[in-house]
Formats: structure tokens, C-alpha cells, sequence
């Protein structure tokens, strides 16, 4: 049996050694997740079965050779390690993921393209570059929802649910990949626990979906691949015309409900569940602003679509008024309409509630309905102090106070956030897109939303090959909240 390499400070490359490890075991993993498509291409004969075989054999030989030369190597993960394998992570796995895409040459003709379509799938942002949906084979439809899938509740915590014999500390992952402010939160005692809790949560609420879908009338394969892009507030949908396709209100019905439980906080779910109770939710502060948030915004954007005449009645109005908004402000992308020539205000409040309706530790992106509350109630307390310069004054949300630190990262991720917004616009402008257009661009892919507005809203096609470059990247800050992605650039990071 071979001996363990001790671990060495001297080594220059020693401090890489566990995300190199990782990397390459998770790189192995996510060569398996092409076997499903690969089935159904051969099954139905589609003739797709060399683009996911070249794809599972160049992600498995890669993340073989990444992983073999320090396989008996013990070393622990550190904090900084976390993150930098969860950013390398979804930079190559979306490169390798774009490998079917391209090879398969049935929309995809450059490898841009491909990787801006495995990216979006992979962040849960579901924009797309293709048309012609309906003729597609059904294991690039289906490889694309699994895609979503895959990257709704983070591939990293499905390793770190299911790989326990990594042998390196998982918290540091699961810190770096949860969205939101909740990365130090545990359901179970154990942090592998912890992960598998929510992906039973996942799993069992897409398969109620896929059911609830398919008896109101979608096919089975259509049910499934919607469930899992639903769940997963994605957005691939396996028709041009999204879920319009259907013309039916009970599926409408259905897919909103269900784009607002995949943007609720998973943690609660699971929470709900053990405890039996419904009440868990009304309890919880986040929920009942997330609510809160999407009446008040219903009823700006219903209103106007009944008052201006944009359709004939209150009840169509409402209709397409609360699909979208709930489409866009959950970010899940699919569509019944397109906003953009609704009257007024509509269409810019519609790509901006993107930002603030999904709830920390949901598969939805945008700043979280948590940072929102901490942000406004901060907001307040300063007022307060103007007033009483000596009062000490706490800060409390769910009746528990939040220490300091924690309301001051959010006011700093809220600068980052918008700033970073604001001088991607100004990138996109410079592509040739007009002001309104780049705005939703760049929304729609740093808050993993989906569908821009005019041109954008059904294809990204339209965009520069450098734009869509720009929007890659983008959309995988969005996907990591942008301090996981951006603290890997910054000097101090690198420093022993």
C-alpha cells in the first residue's frame, strides 16, 4: 500500500495541493452527469451520442490527471482554498460543460457560444444564444435543464453532501458556494449532513413539480425538464415560446407557484418539513418580506397594464403582469410575454425586482431579500442617530440582533454590487447596445435573471462575441455573489 506524502511547507506548489485534489475528484464526478443525456440520445436515436461521450471523456481524463499525482496527498483545505476551488470550479466546469454543446453543431457554432450557454445553464441565469427549441433533440434539451439543475443548489454542496471521502474539510466549500448571508448556518450538527438535508429538500420538490406538470397536461420529458429548470429558477425551456407554448392558465398557475418556492430559502423548507407546520413560514421574517415584495410590485405592474389598455381585461392584465414579474423577480426567466413595450415604468421595475425578490439560501440570485431588510432597516438606524447621536441603537431582524459586522459586509456588498452593475453597463454600451439594453443585459446576467429586455428578452444571439465574454463572466459573479469570485484577485489572497 502506498505511503501518504507527508505534507512539506517547502514546496512552493504545497499550498495548491488540496485544490488541485479537489478539483480533479469533482472534475471526475461531473463527467457522470453526462450519462443521462447520452441515454436518451440513445434510446431515441437521435444520433447525439458522440458529443456527450467526447464531452464525458475529456472531463474524466482531465480531472483524472489533475487529481492522480497528489491522490495520496493529505493536506487540509483551508478558508482561502474554499474559495478559490468553488471559482476554478464553475470557470471549468462551464468550459467543459460547453464541450456537448459545441460538438453537437445543432445551434451552438462557436465555442462562445457553447460556453455562454453551458455558463448560463450552470449559474441558473438562462439566457441563451438559440432559437428553433421545438426541433431540438431531446438530450441537448434535456442536458440543458440538467445543467440548471446541477448548478441550482451548487455543485460544490452536492460534492461536499455525497463525497465525504475527500477527505478535506467541507465547511470551507459550503461557505464559499451557499448564496446569501447565511454561510455559517447548519441544519444538522454535521456540515455533510447539512448539505444532503437540502438536497433531499431539492429533490423531493422537483419531483412534486414534474408531477404537479405533468397531470396538468405537459408531456413527461416536458414536465421533468421544466420541473428541474423551475426548481432551479433557470429558465431553459424546451419550446421558443417558453411556457407560452402551452396556452394553458393551470400550468402558468403552477410554474409561478413553484419559481416562488424554488426562490424561497431552502433551509426554511427543510425546516417546515421536519416541524410540520406551514406556520414556519409566516414566522419567518425573510418570507413574509419576499411576500410582501411581490404584491406591492404586482400591483405596480398589473395596474397599469388594465389601465393603459395594453390587454382588454383586469384579469389578463393580472395574468401576464404577475408571470413575468415573478418570472424576472425570482429569476427564472421563462415567459408567457414580452415586457418591453409595456407602458411606462412596467418593463425597467420588472428587470430591477431581479434584484431584491430571491431569499437567502435559494437557487435564485440578485442581492436576497435578507440584505434588503438589513440594508433598509441600517438606513433607519442612521436616521435615527441623526436624531439621538448617543443612543446606542441595535439591529435586530427575525427578533435576534445582528452584530455589526454582518449589517456593515451588507452595505458593502451593496456598493459593490451596484457598482459593479453600473460600470458593466457602460462595458455593454461600448458593444454597440443602446443604454436601456445594456442596463438589462447586464442584469439579467449578474443577477442570474435570464431574459434582457427588446432585442435580449428571447436571445442573446444579438450580442458581440467580446459582450458575450463580458456577460460570461458576469454571470458567474452573480452566481457566486461577487466577493467569492472577486477576493481571488486581490493580492492579500495570494500572500502566505
Amino acid at each position: 500500500m502506498p505511503t501518504p506524502v507527508a505534507s512539506t511547507a517547502a514546496a512552493p506548489w504545497h499550498r495548491f495541493v488540496a485544490v488541485q485534489r479537489v478539483t480533479g475528484i469533482l472534475l471526475v464526478a461531473f463527467s457522470t452527469t453526462l450519462l443521462p443525456p447520452l441515454l436518451i440520445s440513445l434510446l431515441r436515436g437521435e444520433g447525439m451520442a458522440r458529443p456527450f461521450l467526447d464531452g464525458m471523456g475529456l472531463t474524466l481524463v482531465t480531472g483524472a490527471l489533475v487529481w492522480w499525482p497528489v491522490r495520496h496527498v493529505q493536506t487540509d483545505l483551508k478558508i482561502r482554498d474554499g474559495f478559490l476551488v468553488v471559482v476554478l470550479f464553475w470557470v471549468v466546469l462551464s468550459t467543459f460543460g460547453a464541450i456537448p454543446l459545441y460538438v453537437a453543431h445543432v445551434g451552438w457554432d462557436s465555442y462562445v457560444d457553447a460556453m455562454f450557454e453551458a455558463t448560463s445553464g450552470l449559474t441558473t441565469t438562462g439566457a441563451t444564444v438559440v432559437s428553433g427549441l421545438d426541433q431540438m433533440p431531446w438530450s441537448i434539451l434535456f442536458y440543458r435543464c440538467q445543467l440548471h439543475w446541477l448548478g441550482g443548489m451548487g455543485v460544490i454542496v452536492l460534492a461536499v453532501a455525497l463525497l465525504p471521502m475527500l477527505g478535506v474539510g467541507g465547511m470551507q466549500l459550503f461557505r464559499a458556494e451557499t448564496p446569501g448571508p447565511m454561510k455559517d448556518a447548519k441544519l444538522t450538527p454535521r456540515i455533510a449532513g447539512t448539505a444532503r438535508a437540502l438536497w433531499i429538500i431539492y429533490v423531493m420538490i422537483t419531483v412534486i413539480c414534474a408531477l404537479v406538470y405533468w397531470m396538468l397536461g405537459m408531456s413527461p420529458f416536458d414536465a421533468i425538464c421544466h420541473a428541474m429548470s423551475t426548481i432551479s429558477t433557470g429558465g431553459f425551456a424546451n419550446h421558443d415560446a417558453s411556457i407560452g407554448y402551452y396556452q394553458s392558465l393551470g400550468i402558468e398557475i403552477a410554474v409561478m407557484v413553484f419559481m416562488l418556492v424554488g426562490a424561497m430559502n431552502f433551509a426554511l423548507h427543510f425546516v417546515a418539513w421536519r416541524s410540520r407546520s406551514v406556520l414556519t413560514y409566516l414566522r419567518d421574517a425573510e418570507f413574509r418580506a419576499f411576500i410582501g415584495i411581490v404584491l406591492v410590485f404586482g400591483v405596480l405592474v398589473c395596474v397599469p397594464l388594465w389601465w393603459f389598455g395594453t390587454y382588454d381585461s383586469l384579469g389578463l392584465a393580472i395574468r401576464k403582469g404577475m408571470f413575468q414579474l415573478i418570472a424576472y423577480g425570482t429569476d427564472a426567466g421563462f415567459a408567457t410575454a414580452d415586457p418591453t413595450p409595456w407602458p411606462g415604468y412596467v418593463p425597467l421595475l420588472i428587470v430591477l425586482s431581479g434584484f431584491m425578490v430571491g431569499c437567502a439560501g435559494s437557487t435564485a440570485g440578485g442581492v436576497k431579500v435578507t440584505r434588503l431588510i438589513l440594508f433598509t432597516k441600517q438606513a433607519a438606524r442612521e436616521l435615527q442617530r441623526l436624531l439621538h447621536p448617543s443612543a446606542t441603537i441595535t439591529l435586530k431582524l427575525g427578533g435576534k440582533t445582528v452584530p455589526d459586522d454582518i449589517v456593515y459586509a451588507v452595505g458593502g456588498f451593496f456598493s459593490i454590487y451596484v457598482g459593479l452593475t453600473i460600470f458593466l453597463t457602460f462595458v455593454m454600451i461600448g458593444t454597440g447596445l443602446d443604454p436601456v439594453t445594456a442596463f438589462s443585459a447586464v442584469a439579467a446576467c449578474i443577477n442570474n435573471e435570464g431574459p434582457g429586455l427588446g432585442a435580449l428578452n428571447s436571445t442573446m444571439a444579438g450580442v458581440t462575441d467580446f459582450g458575450k465574454w463580458v456577460l460570461i463572466v458576469t454571470m458567474i459573479m452573480g452566481r457566486l455573489e461577487i466577493f467569492t469570485f472577486l477576493i481571488v484577485f486581490t493580492p492579500g489572497f495570494w500572500r502566505r
